[in-house]
């Protein structure tokens, strides 16, 4: 056995506000129109690709599949084709996406409590630079 690995210097932790840092651009991932809204729409049960896109209201197929394939890359999501005719598709959460979806129902319940707010303070804040 080589004793090479005690040369390098250890991985540093990750830190996303390092630009080099990969936790970046899953952050960025997360942060997508439909990420989260699809992880909260798979909390319950498997979903079929249609009823999940009649659920995500104003999804298009393609950015629901391109969604689900980011996710499923990341080890969040599942998809499991299903012996029926016509063949059917199927998507629910892995454990890692069990294990965000209480952080993304949380922030999808804070931007509806505070959306009024929010909007009052953009409405006062675009009044005031445009004078």
């Amino acid at each position: 056995m080589s004793n090479l690995h005690l040369l390098q210097p250890p991985e540093p932790a990750p830190d996303a506000f390092i630009a080099a840092c990969p936790s970046r651009g899953l952050i960025a991932r997360l942060g997508e129109k439909w990420a989260l809204l699809a992880i909260i729409a798979l909390a319950d049960e498997p979903v079929r690709f249609g009823a999940l896109k009649r659920r995500l209201e104003g999804i298009s197929a393609k950015m629901l599949g391109q969604t689900l394939r980011t996710l499923e890359r990341d080890g969040l999501v599942e998809r499991s084709v299903l012996a029926t005719r016509p063949i059917a598709v199927d998507y629910r959460l892995t454990r890692r996406g069990d294990d965000l979806l209480p952080l993304a129902r949380s922030l999808k319940r804070w931007a509806e409590t505070h959306l009024a707010d929010i909007e009052a303070d953009n409405r006062r804040y675009d009044e005031r630079e445009a004078h």
